[in-house]
């Protein structure tokens, strides 16, 4: 038939076969506690053997540093284990003192903030306060706070709050006020409460800004537990400090400086777990 018409019958072009569409991979989930990896333990590990190392280098080797000023670390060390019965219980004392005043510090800090960032009224009254406050020297308060507050753990507590306070307000009412303008345009049109608004999207939104405070003033209530121990009876690690300075022991004066820096590291090293439990997508959503 098809002869006796003359035509061809039309070629077709060879389809192409058809790919599955690939697989996508699994995500990962945000907040999975992946246990600690080997460059966040080398590294600090590294750093400390450094530091060490440098210590060594300006005390022992090179004899920069007279001993009586600073020791090298062995002296400090063997100070360490000798006087360990007194150090350690005062390490829990000012562990104690320093979360105490930084929960507090917490607590009230971010009240404060939550007022300024709610009114802006309230700002303008106490925000120029609170800069003068905090510009005031700490240690110039010390002497001063036994006489106003007494003996104990009041002056150790004030100090600390007097230095962690200022850094978790700010933090707090900046987060407050900057919520982005999507999130907040989101709230309006649902129709949420002002308490709605604020539970579910400025506070969240402004917890990220508020660790960073947190932060900061970690280290700032160590300081200030201290300093809180120069002038009170608690035989923390600053009551250490003066006691064994004053006889001239300064390898054990140096190795409760060393214990206050382990503490510090320690109390920072929690808060940081703490704000990736508490949350876990600023992970997810960051370049980090």
């Amino acid at each position: 038939m098809t002869e006796a018409t003359g035509t061809r019958p039309e070629r077709r072009p060879p389809e192409d076969p058809v790919e599955p569409p690939p697989v996508p991979a699994t995500p990962p989930v945000a907040g999975r506690w992946r246990g600690p990896q080997p460059a966040n333990v080398g590294l600090p590990l590294l750093g400390l053997v450094i530091a060490l190392g440098f210590w060594w280098l300006v005390t022992s080797g090179l004899g920069l540093v007279h001993p009586a000023s600073l020791p090298p670390p062995q002296t400090v060390w063997n100070s360490l284990t000798l006087s360990s019965d007194v150090l350690l219980p005062a390490l829990g004392i000012t562990t104690l003192m320093t979360v105490l005043g930084f929960l507090i510090s917490t607590v009230a800090g971010v009240l404060i903030g939550m007022t300024l960032a709610a009114s802006r009224r309230a700002e303008r009254m106490f925000a120029p306060l609170l800069v003068a406050v905090n510009a005031v020297p700490k240690i110039a308060l010390g002497p001063l706070l036994v006489v106003s507050v007494g003996w104990g753990e009041k002056p150790i507590l004030t100090m600390v709050f007097l230095l962690c306070f200022f850094p978790i307000v700010l933090s707090t009412a900046t987060g407050l006020t900057t919520t982005p303008a999507d999130l907040a345009e989101l709230a309006r049109s649902l129709n949420a409460s002002w308490w709605q608004s604020f539970r579910k999207v400025r506070f969240p939104a402004a917890l990220p800004q508020i660790f960073v405070g947190l932060k900061v003033a970690m280290p700032l209530a160590a300081i200030g537990a201290v300093i809180g121990e120069f002038y009170s009876d608690k035989p923390g690690l600053g009551y250490q400090i003066l006691q064994y300075n004053g006889v001239g022991d300064t390898a054990t004066a140096w190795a409760a400086i060393v214990l206050i820096a382990a503490m510090s590291i320690a109390l920072y090293s929690a808060l940081s777990f703490v704000e990736r439990l508490a949350l876990p997508w600023v992970r997810a959503t960051t370049a980090r």
